[in-house]
């Protein structure tokens, strides 16, 4: 059973800023243009590395993190304290092999991790700090804007391409994308439990979670880092819905059934189930680390999401010609990014001609699998990996 504490729905009192650090950052002077039209003229990303690069620089992993992810791959975040989100995976002899492999895995563009978003400071068209942050000022970003960014960062770090990019989820789009936009310099791509495009239900969720930004008092039209507030009561909704669409009603059901917290019998009065109380930790450790304009976003973004469109509404068309090889997984309790999706997927991959894998792999833990304990899955990543690596001599 998850170990946690009750927290109550109301978050009235002022929620203390999430601790600042200074996070590893390449910053740009070069100007990036944007989708929505607007020009960056400097940017920043936050990023962490694992491994070392080799001589030809062609052992490079690029892992792109999900919505509320960020750069701390595989050790101690230093904003949550906790390990990194994919720690069960990266590290030596384990699929992601930090001793074969070089990692890389950047903050979005948008996020609230180091890179530049809502929350870092303002910046005029000349580049000069305003001193206070972008908040709703932000443009509209893009999952292609994110890997245009990506892509400079790839570029600093010398490397011209990328043995693979990997990512679940949102990740995962970023490496469709990746392949789409820049398939002379992607080797393999890996897009995990993911989509080419939202559904009307991703982004029907994704309007409720902003709906109740919008509608918490402290909000303020996006500007509570005047008073240094937080929309507390908002941002855990948000993330409460979202968590619902992470798990499986099986998952939920194995975990928590209608078992009650500190009671035996059902009294009516303040009894609290323990599913209840288990969304309440998730919604009130969330705003403790993350910033609510960055949730708008980065959300806005993946709703806007249509890699089709982007080709003349073929999304074989996005791959035509392909040389990347493509291992595309999916699992079989997810209902937020079912297999469908998948299928839909690597029929435009077959369409294209492209070498393509696929796996559903059957679990009972919904779309978070990707990031727990899935042996069968992990050996499957390791493999392709390892394949990429054999066929170009890593």
């Amino acid at each position: 059973m998850l170990r946690h504490q009750a927290t109550p729905m109301a978050m009235s009192a002022p929620v203390a800023p999430f601790p600042q650090v200074d996070h590893q950052r390449a910053v740009f002077a070069e100007e990036l243009a944007l989708d929505c039209g607007v020009t960056l003229a400097s940017h920043a990303v936050a990023y962490r590395t694992y491994g070392r690069l080799n001589a030809a620089h062609s052992n490079a992993v690029l892992v792109c993190h999900a919505l509320t992810g960020d750069q701390y791959l595989a050790e101690t975040n230093p904003v949550t304290g906790k390990p990194g989100w994919w720690d069960n995976i990266v590290g030596p002899g384990r699929p992601l092999d930090t001793n074969r492999y070089f990692i890389i895995c950047a903050n979005v563009l948008g996020g609230c991790m180091g890179s530049t978003g809502p929350r870092e400071e303002m910046t005029d068209a000349a580049g000069q700090g305003q001193g206070r942050p972008w908040g709703t000022d932000f443009p509209n970003i893009t999952i292609r804007d994110m890997v245009r960014q990506q892509k400079r960062l790839v570029e600093h770090l010398g490397i011209e391409r990328l043995l693979a990019v990997v990512g679940g989820s949102m990740g995962g789009m970023q490496a469709l994308q990746w392949a789409a936009c820049y398939p002379e310099s992607v080797y393999g791509c890996v897009p995990i439990a993911c989509a080419a495009q939202h559904s009307a239900q991703n982004i029907a969720f994704d309007e409720v979670g902003r709906a109740a930004i919008h509608a918490d008092p402290d909000y303020k039209g996006g500007r509570y880092w005047e008073d240094g507030r937080v929309p507390a009561q908002g941002l855990s909704v948000a993330r409460m819905v979202a968590h619902i669409t992470y798990l499986s009603e099986e998952a939920l059901q194995r975990k928590f059934g209608r078992k009650l917290r500190g009671a035996q019998t059902l009294t009516l009065l303040e009894d609290v189930f323990e599913v209840q109380s288990y969304l309440r930790y998730q919604g009130s450790t969330f705003v403790r680390r993350f910033d609510a304009n960055s949730y708008l976003t980065i959300t806005r973004a993946t709703d806007y999401l249509d890699i089709a469109a982007e080709h003349d509404g073929s999304l074989a068309n996005a791959f035509s010609g392909t040389a990347t090889r493509f291992f595309v997984a999916s699992f079989s309790s997810d209902w937020l990014y079912p297999t469908s999706e998948s299928r839909h997927i690597v029929r435009a991959l077959n369409a294209a001609a492209a070498n393509v894998s696929f796996v559903e792999f059957p679990t009972d833990k919904g779309h978070d699998a990707f990031l727990l304990e899935e042996p069968e899955f992990h050996r499957a990543l390791g493999g392709f990996l390892a394949g990429c690596a054999a066929r170009l001599g890593v």
